[in-house]
């Protein structure tokens, strides 16, 4: 699978995007047509899928359907928790179909963009060099992947049986 750059563009776009657009998580909650093809998993309080820019092989993110902009502040313990079970069986499946070396997984955005709290779960391929791993592997200024709606639909397939 190869990557590209985002263009000045693109990154241009998608940073003023999250900073001045409604909820993007909400949006595909909502059922916004554009982001169907990314949706891995769902039920009734949570959802799985694919980001719109990805720089790992498996990387998903992980959002509780119901906004909440604080990651520990607008939870009870018991629904953290139940998050937290989804991140951790969607987080095994992802590291056991990528063969990944490391599974990172983080909760980025803040209160002056992606303000709807979700987490990455971003799988690090095996034999990355390490000055390339960490932060370096993040970011998409480092170069995005190109997977057509079937690429993800058929790993979707594969993370899905793995839960």
């Amino acid at each position: 699978m190869e990557k590209r750059r985002l263009t000045e563009k693109e990154n241009l776009a998608y940073l003023q995007e999250s900073q001045t657009r409604a909820c993007f998580i909400c949006g595909i909650v909502a059922g916004n047509p554009a982001e169907q093809e990314n949706i891995i998993f769902e039920d009734e309080n949570v959802i799985v899928f694919f980001p719109l820019f990805t720089t790992m092989y498996g990387y998903i993110l992980v959002a509780p359907k119901r906004h909440v902009e604080q990651v520990t502040g607008d939870f009870s313990l018991a629904d953290y928790l139940r998050l937290q079970h989804t991140v951790y069986v969607f987080s095994e499946a992802v590291r056991i179909e990528t063969k990944a070396e490391r599974v990172y997984i983080l909760s980025l955005g803040s209160q002056q963009g992606n303000r709807h709290v979700h987490w990455h779960i971003a799988p690090l391929p095996a034999g990355v060099p390490y000055e390339k791993q960490q932060l370096h592997a993040l970011d998409s200024a480092n170069g995005v992947l190109e997977m057509s709606a079937k690429e993800k639909d058929a790993l979707a397939g594969r993370i899905r049986a793995r839960v």
